[in-house]
C-alpha cells in the first residue's frame, strides 16, 4: 500500500532531521522497543514550533511493515480528534520507515492501573469517557463517508498527556470501510489483536465488526474498574475476562476490585460502570452495545462519581 506523495508532502520529514532530534537514535532517547519497532523521544522544529515528539522506527528486517506503515499514516492524516494521537510527520528514506507523533508525557494507560491513589476512580471515569469519545468518532462520525474498525484496542494502546487526557493510538491494523457498511461484518485472512482483549467471536469466525472493538473496550473498562491488567502472572487468575464475567454474574465483582479503589466509588457510578463493561463482553456479538449508547451512560457515571467523591479525598 502506498499513497500519492503530493497528498502527504506537508507531513514529510527529512531523515537527517530525525537523526538529529534523536541524537542518531541514541539509547538514552529510546522509550520503547519490541520485535516490530523502536520508539525514540526528542524535540523537532516544525513550521516554527519546537515540538516534543516520539519517533516510531519500524524494524527494517521485517517484511510485513509496508502496509502497516501506510495504513497508520493514511488514517491519522485524515483523523482529527482530541482523544486520538496526533501525527506530526513521517519519513520514508533509505529503507527507513518512521512515523512521528506528538509525545504524550505520561505514557501508557496500563502503567497506572494498579495505583488507586494517583489513578483515582474519578480519573478512571474521565479517561473512560475520553476513550469512548475517540471510539465514537472513528466508528460513527457523521460528516465522513468512511468508518473505522480499530482492531487493537488495549490499555497499552491508550496514551496519556500531561493533563491525563487519553489518546487512542495504533491504527496500523485498522480497517477502513464505507460508512454505509458500518453495521456489516468483514472476513479477515489474518487474525489481529492484543492477547487478553480479542473478541472471541472474531477468533471463532475470522469476521470482525465494530462490536469487536466494543469487546476490547469492555476489557479496558474492567481493567480500570478492578485495578489490574487483562493478563497477569497468576496461574489461577491469569485472564481478567472470565474472572470479571463470573464475579459479575455472581454479584461479587467487588471481590476482585482493589480495596483502596473500591472505597472511592459511590454505588451509582460503580453499578453503571460495571454494567457497561459486562455488556461489552457479551458472548453474542450482536447484543453488545454500540459506542454511541455507551458515551452518555459513562458520562452519567462520571457525573455521579464527581458529585459523590469521598470527603477529604485529595487528587494527586
Amino acid at each position: 500500500m502506498s499513497l500519492p506523495s503530493n497528498q502527504l508532502a506537508h507531513l514529510k520529514v527529512p531523515l537527517e532531521s530525525i537523526i538529529s532530534t534523536t541524537n542518531n537514535f541514541a539509547e538514552e532517547n529510546l522509550c520503547l522497543q519490541d520485535e516490530f519497532e523502536k520508539r525514540y523521544k526528542g524535540q523537532l522544529l516544525r513550521f516554527g514550533e519546537l515540538i516534543d515528539i516520539t519517533a516510531r522506527r519500524f524494524n527494517k528486517e521485517r517484511t510485513d511493515t509496508e502496509h502497516q506503515f501506510w495504513t497508520e499514516i493514511s488514517l491519522l492524516s485524515n483523523l482529527k480528534h482530541k482523544n486520538l494521537v496526533s501525527i506530526v510527520g513521517f519519513c520514508d528514506e533509505n529503507d527507513e520507515k518512521i512515523i512521528i507523533y506528538r509525545h504524550e508525557t505520561r505514557g501508557m494507560l496500563n502503567e497506572y492501573l494498579s495505583d488507586p491513589m494517583l489513578f483515582t476512580w474519578v480519573r478512571r471515569l474521565e479517561i473512560s469517557v475520553g476513550i469512548a469519545h475517540a471510539l465514537s468518532y472513528i466508528h460513527y462520525d457523521e460528516p465522513r463517508d468512511f468508518s473505522i474498525i480499530h482492531r487493537l484496542i488495549a490499555s497499552d494502546r491508550v496514551l496519556l498527556n500531561d493533563e491525563w487526557e487519553p489518546k487512542l493510538s495504533s491504527f496500523e491494523y485498522s480497517m477502513k470501510i464505507k460508512a454505509s457498511q458500518r453495521h456489516h461484518s468483514f472476513h479477515t485472512n489474518r487474525l489481529t489483536g492484543v492477547d487478553g482483549y480479542v473478541d472471541p467471536t472474531y477468533l471463532e469466525t475470522k469476521t470482525v465488526n465494530h462490536n469487536s472493538d466494543m469487546y476490547s473496550f469492555g476489557m479496558v473498562l474492567f481493567e480500570l474498574l478492578c485495578g489490574r491488567k487483562s493478563i497477569i502472572d497468576d496461574e489461577d487468575n491469569r485472564y481478567l475476562a472470565p474472572l470479571a464475567i463470573t464475579h459479575y454474574r455472581e454479584k461479587k465483582i467487588d471481590n476482585i476490585i482493589d480495596q483502596k479503589l473500591l472505597k472511592q466509588m459511590d454505588l451509582h457510578s460503580f453499578t453503571m460502570f460495571a454494567e457497561i463493561a459486562y455488556e461489552c463482553l457479551d458472548e453474542k456479538r450482536s447484543r453488545r452495545p454500540n459506542i454511541d449508547d455507551i458515551v452518555p451512560r459513562l458520562e452519567k457515571a462520571l457525573e455521579s462519581a464527581r458529585e459523590n467523591r469521598p470527603p477529604n479525598f485529595t487528587i494527586v
